[in-house]
């Protein structure tokens, strides 16, 4: 299941950078509707719509968003009262509602089939609202979409009207939605289509950064800055990946210039990920709904004969701009499948052992004298949940690389909360008054500051006499009365004594270049450099093992 995931998750990621372009650029070609712009470049205005949508992601969309649902409604109604207005003038068109037609046109005609890729995006949009569930809410999506449904509905048949009663309807440049509008409402019209525009544009910004964030959970995305604008945990920003999809809109409009020649690759997007999901959908109603399977797989084949319906009509339309999808999206893939697959094989060579079994030579090496004193207070940053787990490379580090001498071994484990504002913290002595362990649980909303904590923590227990903490004099110099401390951070390079096959040489090599663009483990914890050291150990994957070494013959 991980790669159609990955592969879902890049369709919808490269329909966050062509969404906007497409809807923006769309709402704003209507000027050349107005007396007068008729000839006017609607590029540098969509850049700079953009580009401010984008800017303001930083601030969060919380006072934004309460703008949003007026304007929909607004935008909506719009809708309803455009197509509305044109029924009534041509009621006929209301027998396009008949499914025959739909199936007569498929089957009978020999280029009916082709004409899903033409209107496959009436039948989009709602991926914009299930993709930013975090800011829509499931329940408000589910009341409104009946209203929602209602009023395309109507505007399309409004325009379908419209069309057959215009004798120069194949003539260029002719666009239905504004033209069916009254001059006086022109201008209003297309502010209030702009808006909308940026409104699902927004939509799958914020969702594109609801899904990195899953991603980053799921290892499928390198760990980046992860910023919480509300106190709401499903409102994010990501500020990598805004500047990324800007970069991507900017080049998508700069290259397609208008709105139709995007829509091809809107549409492959579209289509790629609703076939993801369908597959993904399959799993958990059949294993996590324990649905019959009689049941999953009859609406699961409907699903997917719809949409590999699209899917080979949209392929049609692969030459036009389509191919920008494949670039995009295999970009966003190869990404992901890189990350994923290189950490697998870390992790999988990340060994874990019970740190009591060290409890007796952690001990004599701490009282003896004859290795200088490293810190006072040693802190290791472990990914141990477990009690007593620990990374055997710690383990390694106190007493193998270089011996160090400490009063007190720590071992801290930093645990992100579903709750915005969790701030608490549970401290277990591993071995009596030498090895103990923190477990820091902090809210989503908390920006990780490990080494304040540690400070507050040391002082809190020192004060309480918990844990049997020593405070005894020669912990402390003539000249100061504080302790001093150390944070020990161990990453891992690859090692030169490797020898891969040609497949795993690249995932590996390309995910440990992709690891010094993530955030460091210094800035993503709060540490003071000053107080931070950071120790190197070599990947050994697959070592060297065939080779021929002799020794040179001397007389």
């Amino acid at each position: 299941m991980v790669v159609p995931t990955m592969i879902g998750a890049a369709a919808l990621l490269a329909d966050g950078i062509i969404t906007p372009a497409v809807s923006v650029t769309s709402a704003i070609e209507g000027l050349r509707m107005v007396h007068g712009l008729e000839h006017i470049s609607v590029v540098p205005i969509v850049l700079g719509i953009i580009s401010t949508i984008f800017f303001v992601q930083r601030l969060g969309t919380e006072k934004m968003g309460k703008a949003f649902g007026p304007l929909m409604l607004i935008w909506f109604l719009v809708l309803l009262v455009m197509g509305f207005l044109q029924i009534l003038n041509y009621p006929s068109v209301l027998k396009a509602l008949n499914p025959v037609y739909a199936y007569q046109i498929l089957v009978e005609y020999p280029q009916g089939f082709w004409i899903l890729g033409a209107v496959f995006l009436c039948t989009t949009g709602a991926e914009a609202l299930y993709s930013d569930m975090g800011h829509c809410g499931r329940n408000n999506i589910r009341v409104t979409w009946g209203f929602v449904k209602l009023c395309l509905v109507v505007n399309y048949l409004g325009q379908a009207a419209w069309l057959v009663h215009q004798p120069d309807v194949f003539l260029a440049g002719r666009n239905p939605f504004f033209e069916m509008m009254p001059t006086w409402f022109l201008l209003p019209g297309i502010i209030i289509a702009t808006m909308a525009a940026i409104i699902a544009s927004q939509a799958l910004i914020s969702g594109s950064f609801t899904l990195v964030n899953e991603a980053i959970n799921l290892n499928f995305w390198l760990r980046v800055a992860v910023k919480q604008p509300t106190e709401t945990k499903g409102q994010i920003y990501i500020p990598s990946v805004n500047f990324v999809l800007w970069i991507g809109c900017v080049f998508v409009i700069l290259y397609f210039q208008s709105s139709e020649h995007m829509e091809a690759a809107y549409g492959l997007a579209i289509t790629v990920a609703m076939l993801m999901t369908t597959y993904l959908l399959f799993f958990y109603l059949l294993y996590k709904r324990r649905w019959k399977a009689i049941w999953v797989y009859s609406i699961i084949a409907l699903f997917l004969v719809i949409e590999i319906s699209f899917f080979i009509a949209n392929l049609m339309k692969f030459n036009e701009g389509g191919y920008i999808t494949l670039i995009v999206g295999g970009i966003f893939f190869f990404s992901m499948y890189v990350v994923y697959y290189g950490r697998k094989i870390s992790i999988q060579y990340t060994k874990f052992v019970d740190v009591r079994n060290y409890a007796d030579k952690i001990q004599q090496l701490s009282e003896d004298l004859t290795i200088p004193k490293y810190a006072t207070h040693l802190i290791y940053l472990s990914r141990g949940n477990r009690t007593f787990s620990v990374e055997e490379k710690i383990m390694d580090s106190i007493l193998n690389k270089r011996p160090k001498r400490a009063d007190v071994y720590w071992l801290y484990f930093i645990n992100r909360t579903n709750q915005p504002y969790t701030l608490d913290y549970d401290v277990v002595e591993l071995v009596d008054d030498k090895i103990i362990k923190i477990t820091l649980n902090s809210g989503f909303r908390i920006q990780p500051r490990v080494e304040l904590y540690f400070k507050k923590i040391i002082s809190d227990l020192i004060e309480n006499k918990e844990l049997n903490l020593h405070t005894r004099e020669h912990n402390y110099s003539a000249y100061s009365n504080q302790s001093d401390f150390k944070f020990i951070i161990t990453e891992k390079y690859l090692s030169v004594e490797n020898e891969f096959s040609l497949k795993e040489g690249f995932i590996l090599k390309t995910y440990f270049f992709y690891k010094h663009l993530g955030q460091r483990d210094e800035r993503a914890f709060g540490l003071d450099k000053s107080d931070v050291e950071v120790e190197y150990y070599p990947f050994v994957y697959q070592p060297v093992q065939n080779f021929h070494l002799e020794r040179r013959k001397t007389n």
